[in-house]
């Protein structure tokens, strides 16, 4: 019995194991991906989200480990790891929103019964996969960005499950792993660390993506960081705030204004591709997807928030409705953010989304974080299918699968995003304490938690308008579609005109978002990987032409680090019951 799934060619290593493409097969991935790994990423990404504001999305990790249970499978095991990782990321992606449950706390608002969060979350993450997969042609397929994540994924899998590819890759996956193992345990205990910021897996994400990438982003924090006392004079900010509580917005709008200059090439050539009756059967067979259910299924979930969300939550429906609009822009906006950087702004998107609300009317903080709400869980949910398609889209591996994979994590991590909410804030009190209205010296020490930070200042702001943040979303929006509309004119080649003159807008941005440490450890890592490329170019080899030993490193880098977080969750957690 095969159930509905097409039969895979039978590689396999040991015969006690499942029959690739039967029952017991996609049971045994499944049962991995959602009950085994998603929940040791979900713990993290909550701890994580609860303690720092940011979450590691667990797709190299969940990688790593289910190349282990899909080993036996040989080189086409590849594939079945990448359904695991893909549930896994699904169910760590919806368990880092417990704290939407923990902004409700600080603003003092009425918690609906758990049953309802879980209906209200399932059917926002439904309707994200969605769009996460309509996006799909454009983002991986069309513009073939380079999701540095989901490109390390990849080469991890192809690596640890054809023996050829293990002999010559298996050095700089360990090194890096191990490297990236050390430096995650050691950021809490190393002064030094912590005093230059250094992060391995945006070190790692640099080797993945190289210089033209890196430089960029370096020069985008730099010239954030020029811009602070200036955006001081004029009111954007006060003295002694971060640069990125304005330049976020103005990065967002570049993001935007280069993906009109794109997606206008993009539409024209699809159009003259249907004057010249191009057919859709062309593409692979694991890369069809049939567009008409694909859109209803969109259609339907996002009926289904505005039942749950109107009936059940008691939200008004022009913001409820409002939101889902703006989710087709910003699953796009950060889609391109993830796919350049790996940087997935997804707090930035709720940010401007309560800003934008504002603007029509709202006053009622409750309805601005269930409605921003849905801009939070679906740009998590889509990038990080997006990621999960490009690791597809190099491997090769059927969409149609990879798509059921993410919604069955979609469901258990929309009921584990209530669960860990619930349990954190009942072990550590000190969670349900609004540090928004903390003075300095009472901030705790060990969570931050300043993703909900952000959340409920805005929300608390909603009284306030601020039109210069309107402005510098225009503004973004006005130069990143001025240097892109130059990019396609002149196409710079030469590196100094592409990556410092005439940078592209969607790298530039990344310094906007992150302090500037960050850029610079992106831009290091990607400057070494350019190095080491040119003065040491690659040897002949069975190697795919975007693995690299830089980028195996860089992946390693990402996903000890990845476990260095699950053991630092896992303890925390621990901590609590013994």
């Amino acid at each position: 019995m095969s159930a509905a799934f097409p039969a895979e060619k039978n590689t396999q290593r040991w015969s006690w194991l499942p029959a690739q493409g039967s029952w017991r097969y996609h049971l045994l991935l499944a049962a991995t991906g959602m009950l085994v790994l998603g929940p040791l990423a979900g713990v993290t990404a909550a701890y994580m989200n609860f303690s720092l504001g940011f979450f590691v999305g667990g797709q190299v990790l969940a990688g790593l480990l289910g190349s282990a249970v899909t080993a036996g499978y040989g080189a086409e095991g590849k594939h079945g790891a990448n359904y695991i990782q893909t549930a896994a990321a699904s169910v760590a992606s919806m368990s880092g929103m417990a704290v939407l449950v923990q902004a409700m706390v600080w603003m003092g608002l009425p918690q609906p019964p758990a049953w309802q969060l879980v209906a209200y979350f399932v059917c926002v993450g439904m309707f994200g996969v969605g769009v996460g997969m309509l996006y799909t042609p454009v983002l991986v397929d069309r513009l073939r960005l380079a999701f540095p994540s989901g490109l390390a994924v990849a080469n991890i899998l192809r690596a640890l499950t054809d023996t050829t590819l293990l002999r010559h890759s298996v050095k700089q996956l360990a090194s890096g792993g191990l490297a990236g193992l050390a430096s995650g345990l050691a950021a809490s205990r190393l002064a030094f660390l912590g005093a230059i910021e250094f992060s391995a897996p945006t070190f790692g994400a640099g080797l993945v993506v190289g210089a033209r990438i890196g430089v960029p982003a370096v020069l985008g924090g730099v010239i954030s960081w020029a811009l602070q006392p200036f955006f001081v004079s004029i009111g954007w900010l006060q003295a002694g705030d971060p640069f990125r509580k304005i330049t976020f917005l103005i990065a967002l709008g570049a993001i935007l204004g280069a993906a009109i200059v794109d997606l206008a090439l993009i539409f024209w050539r699809a159009w003259q591709g249907a004057r010249q009756a191009r057919a859709v059967e062309d593409d692979p067979e694991w890369r069809r997807v049939h567009r008409g259910r694909l859109w209803l299924w969109v259609v339907a979930w996002a009926a289904a928030i505005l039942a749950t969300g109107h009936l059940l939550l008691k939200q008004p429906l022009f913001f409820l409705a409002l939101a889902i609009a703006l989710v087709f822009l910003f699953a796009l906006v950060n889609g391109i953010s993830a796919g350049v950087s790996d940087s997935n702004p997804i707090s930035s998107a709720f940010v401007v989304s309560v800003v934008v609300m504002a603007l029509l009317g709202l006053t009622d903080p409750g309805v601005g974080l269930m409605a921003g709400a849905i801009l939070l869980v679906s740009t998590s949910v889509a990038c990080d299918m997006q990621q999960d398609r490009s690791t597809g889209w190099r491997l090769g591996t059927p969409r149609t699968l990879q798509f059921r994979y993410q919604v069955l994590g979609i469901l258990v991590g929309a009921v584990l995003a209530v669960v860990f909410a619930r349990l954190f804030m009942a072990a550590y009190p000190v969670l349900l304490q609004d540090q928004t209205l903390m003075k300095a010296g009472q901030q705790p020490a060990e969570w931050s938690s300043a993703m909900t930070y952000k959340f409920v200042g805005v929300l608390r702001s909603l009284t306030d308008d601020k039109p210069y943040q309107r402005t510098a979303i225009l503004v973004g929006i006005a130069l990143g579609f001025a240097i892109e509309l130059l990019r396609k004119w002149l196409k710079p080649r030469h590196f100094v005109l592409d990556a410092i003159v005439l940078p592209s807008p969607y790298a530039l941005s990344f310094g906007g978002f992150v302090n500037l440490p960050t850029s610079l450890w992106l831009g290091a890592g990607g400057v070494v990987a350019s190095l080491v490329e040119r003065f040491a170019p690659r040897k002949q080899r069975a190697l795919p032409e975007d693995m690299s030993g830089t980028s195996l490193f860089g992946g390693g880098l990402i996903a000890g680090d990845a476990i260095a977080a699950l053991a630092i969750g896992a303890a925390g957690l621990l901590s609590t019951v013994f």
